[in-house]
């Protein structure tokens, strides 16, 4: 079983109890959806009121923010969770959900990126934009992929990971913010880069495995 799996199973144990309570009080999948994409939006804004602001304010609301975007990432897996358990899936609920998850990640790396080019991290935000457009771009190969009828759900830096090491590293931003050691800002940028690097590989390394593929029915 890969590592993905494992976690994965691991999690739906740790969240089966909360997603049988929603069920019955009657909380359906898309709503579940609005919600995740909600959550980011208000992380976003956090992002973008905290570029307006000075002092060790800057780096607790930073921390803040990470914490609604791990959060938000939950109702992100419940959603679907809901729909398979609760016999609610449908066409339309996977395209909402789709959608929505693009938006939720888009809007709060946009957050980010705001925020680094106000604060002056020039090449914060450049990296941040790379990483926007590599999670964009992972996601449509896939997308793309699948609409024609190829499986592609290969690569390491897929929405999971992305949204973990975006949040782990707000969040331990604030959580250092007195360090004097180095500036607790590269704590926030640093896996903003390794997004960069490695969704934008992922989005080649699935290109190259629908190429394989094509080329093995051909």
């Amino acid at each position: 079983m890969k590592y993905r799996d494992w976690l994965q199973q691991l999690i739906y144990k740790i969240i089966n109890p909360v997603v049988h309570g929603m069920i019955k009080v009657g909380i359906t999948p898309n709503f579940i959806t609005t919600t995740g994409l909600v959550l980011n939006v208000v992380a976003a804004a956090m992002f973008v009121y905290a570029a307006f602001k000075g002092g060790n304010s800057v780096l607790t609301c930073i921390g803040w923010a990470g914490g609604i975007v791990l959060f938000a990432g939950l109702f992100d897996m419940m959603d679907g969770r809901v729909a398979r358990v609760g016999h609610m899936a449908s066409t339309f609920g996977a395209l909402y959900d789709s959608v929505l998850d693009r938006y939720s990640e888009l809007v709060t790396l946009f957050g980010i990126l705001f925020f680094l080019l106000l604060k002056g991290y020039f090449w914060g935000a450049l990296l941040t934009g790379l990483a926007l457009m590599g999670s964009l771009m992972v996601s449509y190969v896939r997308a793309r992929a699948e609409g024609l009828g190829l499986d592609c759900k290969v690569g390491l830096m897929q929405r999971p990971e992305r949204v973990v090491l975006t949040a782990l590293g707000a969040i331990f931003c604030g959580v250092f913010q007195d360090c004097r050691a180095f500036d607790p800002m590269y704590i926030l940028i640093a896996p903003l880069a390794l997004i960069a690097l490695l969704a934008n590989w992922t989005a080649f390394i699935r290109i190259a495995h629908c190429y394989k593929l094509l080329k093995s029915r051909a």
